[in-house]
């Protein structure tokens, strides 16, 4: 009995599979293989993965060089006395904004004009005597004509009058000394710039051995400092020789602060121990808002690239092979194309590779798909449109 039920099973599984068919899969998708009754049923199509694409774009793009920077002030020195005294006051505060002549330390004075009236009260003593050596030549020259007077006398007269034209001008000398001195005693700014850190206070003695009363750096323009690489020489060589070589300079962090600049310097000499060249772009800074020694971002504008393919550079992937980007293909599968990279612009970077003008770039779901996998294409929603994750 437990033999017939055996028989009786697989002969009703076996009139199954005859009146459905088997189906196969192969390149070409699922196919029944033999029998007819169940011909008009397939299995369900392969899941289309829905993807957000976007168009390429071609334009001219401009073509910079990014390098780490340093600021650095064009003018930057300390304020030392030039003569020996007190300090008798500080007109300009520490980190005072200052222009050129203004006061910022005054030594006591009396010292000083007390010498220049010495200078002068000598000068007026010997411009005095110069008057009686004249007036006493005069008379001479006249006597010494009628024979009153030997030679001897009159030379003497004669050598007199000399002597005191030039005491009278070493007086003169010795007056303008003592005026320069005393100026001295006012310090003045020598150009535009901010204080730093007072050294010597009021009542300090200073000496004209050197004693450092302050510095003062032009913060407008600066220097902005930086190491491009010998591999970059000839590139900022080729556009400086076209002409102004223009520069934008950032602060890291801080989005929207552009400083322009232009190229200024270039060294003659390559450092061999690091590959790179010194160079320096000057910038203005009206609002004295860098300061010197600061850490900025310079952005050198080499050139244009005419004709730029440009994707989106999340659209980018990444392999053993190099950069590629998936396309949407025939009958809606994905296609990989490798591509080489070149200068971003914003959100999009140049690529050169085989990809046609109306290319539909793959921007989403990059790991849920491969080469020939099925696609729903959609279009890329814009940023704005986008909602807000939460």
């Amino acid at each position: 009995m437990r033999v017939w039920k055996i028989i009786i099973g697989a002969a009703v599984l076996a009139g199954a599979v005859s009146a459905a068919g088997v189906y196969v899969f192969d390149r070409n998708g699922w196919e029944r293989d033999g029998g007819t009754a169940g011909a008009a049923t397939r299995p369900p199509a392969a899941f289309a993965m829905p993807v957000p694409v976007a168009k390429v774009v071609r334009k001219t793009i401009p073509i910079y060089l990014d390098y780490p920077a340093r600021t650095e002030a064009i003018r930057n020195v300390t304020l030392e006395a030039k003569i020996s005294g007190y300090i008798e006051s500080q007109a300009a505060p520490d980190g005072a904004d200052v222009k050129k002549g203004d006061l910022l330390y005054k030594i006591d004075p009396r010292d000083f004009q007390a010498l220049l009236e010495q200078a002068k009260a000598q000068a007026q003593r010997d411009e005095a005597a110069l008057d009686y050596a004249r007036s006493n030549l005069t008379r001479g020259s006249q006597l010494e004509k009628n024979g009153w007077i030997d030679k001897d006398t009159f030379d003497q007269r004669t050598s007199t009058e000399r002597q005191a034209t030039a005491a009278l001008a070493v007086d003169k000398a010795a007056i303008r000394q003592a005026s320069i001195n005393l100026g001295y005693t006012e310090i003045r700014a020598p150009f535009d710039g901010r204080l730093g850190r007072t050294r010597a206070p009021e009542g300090t003695l200073v000496s004209a051995a050197g004693t450092a009363l302050n510095t003062l750096l032009q913060l407008d323009p600066l220097y902005v400092t930086f190491s491009p690489g010998e591999g970059d020489l000839a590139r900022i060589e080729k556009a400086r020789a076209s002409g102004r070589l223009e520069a934008v300079v950032t602060i890291p962090g801080e989005s929207g602060v552009e400083y322009k600049g232009v190229l200024t310097f270039l060294d003659n000499v390559v450092d061999h121990s690091t590959g790179t060249i010194t160079a320096r772009v000057t910038v203005e800074n009206g609002k004295k808002t860098l300061l010197p020694g600061q850490y900025v971002q310079v952005r050198l504008h080499v050139g244009d690239q005419p004709d730029a393919l440009l994707v989106p550079q999340v659209a980018l992937g990444s392999s053993q092979l190099g950069k590629y980007v998936y396309i949407v293909g025939k009958d809606n599968k994905v296609e990989q194309r490798f591509v080489s990279l070149g200068a971003t612009e914003g959100e999009l970077v140049a690529v050169k590779g085989d990809l046609p003008d109306d290319a539909r770039i793959i921007v989403g779901n990059l790991q849920k798909i491969g080469p020939g996998a099925p696609v729903a294409p959609m279009p890329q929603t814009p940023p704005a449109q986008q909602r807000p994750k939460g």
